[in-house]
């Protein structure tokens, strides 16, 4: 089993993350930022990923530390879990609506760390949470995982619906590239 056990602290968070790519969507999610849980909690169940994630950050100053910290800390563990990526699929992608809004993410475990995002300018809360903060968390992921990851909001007016959108796109893809389809590695280079 392709498993890893992150603990990230800094001054403003600390994480503690483990993941099985392996699972069956297994999650026990603690967070302080009750949108955040919910959104890492549908990230686990809908790619199959067993999570265990206990998150605790200075949110009186603001959500955007925990957020991202908790982004990167997934990114890390994922990088981790996958060894030398031998068998892997690499790319993988996902196309979901959620009632009106409808997000495509695409990712390639290509070792080479590119994030690009588009969400048509929308910004506001989600009970207390910025919508922004969604860029933060795939970024940390992108960057740390080592991964090119696009995500592109098509179309959508319901904050809630977009982001859970993005969340779902992005646990299929992920699915879909770390999923093993043999024993090479996926690379004309040898190297990812």
């Amino acid at each position: 089993m392709r498993k890893a056990k992150v603990l990230r602290e800094t001054r403003e968070t600390q994480i503690e993350l483990e993941i099985n790519l392996d699972g069956s969507g297994r999650f026990n999610v603690s967070t302080p930022v009750g949108f955040l849980t919910h959104m890492v909690e549908t990230f686990a169940r809908h790619g199959r990923f067993d999570l265990e994630l206990k998150a605790k950050g200075d949110v009186h100053v603001s959500h955007h530390h925990t957020v991202e910290d908790v982004g990167i800390t997934l990114g890390m563990a994922v990088l981790e879990a996958l060894g030398d990526k031998r068998g892997i699929q690499r790319y993988g992608y996902s196309i979901v609506p959620m009632d009106e809004a409808l997000v495509l993410c695409s990712i390639d475990i290509s070792g080479r760390p590119l994030f690009f995002y588009e969400d048509l300018g929308l910004r506001g809360k989600i009970t207390d949470f910025d919508f922004e903060l969604i860029w933060e968390f795939f970024k940390g992921f992108a960057l740390e995982s080592k991964s090119t990851l696009h995500i592109r909001v098509l179309s959508g007016r319901i904050l809630h619906h977009i982001a859970e959108a993005c969340f779902k796109a992005f646990a299929l893809a992920l699915k879909q590239s770390v999923s093993l389809v043999g024993g090479e590695l996926p690379s004309t280079k040898e190297k990812l």
